[in-house]
């Protein structure tokens, strides 16, 4: 089911509740109803104890009157059922019933209107109003029950317009005579075709309006989410290099939110596959070098018989295997980094004491053949982190700076933190970076080597390692030149501090 079609759906049921009135309005008539019963048995039961003591014309007159005034038809009847007076005989007739076929077209559909209402609340079946000026007591089931019973019998059916007609039977006195009178419940039937009729109007507004809601409630929330959805899909199906997916800068709501979170999660996506392809052909430009190397000593080894010669080229042979298999080692780390620390939960970390660590197990380690120095200064350096990637970064810079210190060189590390951000350098003492090479040397692959020394020693990614456990722990790594002027790189890894609970 689609969501316009369930926006509908929910609206109109509030809708169906509403249309519950019609039972309610069912209630009301039949209170009318019995209020026009009680009325009937009393003006009948009023007529007829008026009816004792008089002779016949007195009795005539006096249904008659009370016919005119009253809005009646009044018929009364010996014990032989044969009539002895009609009120409508003996005066004009007070009403006459309404013949349908002459009334408007609006009334015709204000019957059809309560011949439905009816169904849906499952009314009970009127018996049709006949009647004709000779029609004998036999045929009034009211004034048989009358007489049976000795007390007032109440009846109801419909007139041919379906307007109640209540008929009500008493005894006169002890003669077996018997009082009939009809009225027509014109303003019953008015009072509920009013009531029904508005009903009826407020509910078809209402599902004009709630349509016309629901549907405009649809084409915002409908209209945006699927063209996400299209964008999705041609994101996923990669047949468009560039996927524009809308932003909605418009609309401050969830779906305004939503629209920009996949805007944003397909710009990085798009980023992450580019840097996957550019790592790709990185990769595959890195490894080409050594095996082209090593392919063209093997070649000439089998051509060379000089035995110096032979163990030059076994050299560097071995040399380029070693090449291979630390790009390999170090290539598989890179790539995997991203998804481990996506993972990673961070812990607090003390990065004076993860210095102090790693500075200690490498002096263990190398036994100071290039001396490292730990400085530790004031702040707070404890920050959210995984403490084995942030070892990861000091080790990567480490490695950077006694790479590039010359023999007697040293290699100074200063922790401290500012309040907001904990802070370690690593200073070398060597030539120092180019301001022009800064930038690139966090670009994978990318080394820059004084000498050709140490050519193929050093894969180029170490820095761009560093860097990227630096941003993912929302911290910086930069370079700049040394604060107290000597040669030398700087290398400052921050990271934010811990937050406080409430912050």
């Amino acid at each position: 089911m689609s969501l316009t079609t369930r926006i509908l759906f929910v609206n109109v049921i509030a809708l169906a509740l509403l249309a519950g009135g019609f039972f309610y309005l069912d209630s009301y008539r039949k209170q009318l109803i019995e209020e026009r019963f009680k009325l009937a048995r009393a003006e009948v039961e009023i007529a007829a104890d008026g009816l004792i003591g008089m002779d016949m014309e007195q009795r005539k007159a006096l249904l008659a009157r009370i016919g005119t005034e009253q809005v009646l038809r009044l018929r009364l009847y010996d014990g032989e059922s044969q009539l002895l007076a009609d009120s409508f005989l003996e005066a004009s007739p007070s009403f006459k019933l309404i013949d349908p076929e002459s009334e408007p077209w609006y009334q015709q559909a204000a019957r059809w209107l309560d011949r439905g209402v009816d169904f849906i609340v499952n009314a009970p079946t009127i018996e049709r109003y006949s009647d004709t000026a000779e029609r004998p007591a036999g045929s009034w089931p009211e004034i048989q029950a009358a007489r049976a019973s000795g007390r007032t019998e109440v009846y109801l059916r419909y007139a041919p317009d379906r307007t109640p007609v209540i008929t009500a039977a008493t005894p006169v006195g002890d003669k077996r005579e018997v009082l009939l009178s009809l009225r027509n419940a014109l303003d019953v039937t008015q009072a509920v075709r009013d009531a029904r009729q508005t009903l009826v109007i407020i509910i078809g507004l209402a599902l004009l309006l709630s349509v016309q809601l629901s549907l405009y409630l649809a084409r915002t929330i409908v209209q945006p989410l699927r063209a996400l959805v299209r964008a999705a899909v041609r994101v996923r199906l990669g047949r468009e290099r560039e996927v524009v997916v809308p932003r909605l800068p418009d609309r401050g709501d969830e779906i305004g939110l939503l629209a920009r979170a996949v805007s944003d999660m397909t710009t990085a996506l798009r980023q992450r596959i580019d840097a996957v392809e550019t790592f790709a052909a990185d990769v595959a430009h890195e490894l080409k070098n050594p095996l082209a190397s090593l392919s063209s000593a093997l070649e000439t080894m089998e051509r060379v018989e000089d035995p110096a010669l032979r163990r030059q080229l076994a050299d560097i042979a071995a040399h380029d295997v070693q090449r291979i298999d630390r790009l390999i080692t170090e290539i598989a780390d890179a790539s995997r980094i991203d998804a481990e620390l996506s993972r990673a939960t961070f812990m607090a970390v003390d990065l004076a004491a993860l210095a102090s660590q790693v500075v200690g197990a490498r002096d263990v380690r190398t036994r100071g053949s290039i001396p490292i120095r730990l400085r530790r200064e004031g702040g707070d350096t404890v920050v959210p982190g995984d403490a084995a990637r942030l070892e990861r970064v000091l080790e990567n810079l480490l490695d950077n700076a006694v790479s590039f210190s010359p023999a007697g060189g040293t290699v100074e590390v200063v922790v401290w933190g500012d309040g907001d951000a904990a802070h370690v350098a690593v200073s070398d003492s060597g030539p120092g970076i180019p301001e022009g090479e800064r930038r690139k040397v966090f670009e994978r692959f990318h080394s820059v080597r004084p000498t050709e020394e140490a050519f193929g020693a050093h894969s180029g990614l170490g820095l761009a390692i560093a860097r990227t456990i630096a941003e993912a722990h929302d911290g910086t790594l930069t370079i700049g030149d040394r604060p107290d002027g000597k040669p030398g790189a700087w290398l400052v890894l921050s990271v934010p501090l811990e937050a406080e609970d409430g912050e």
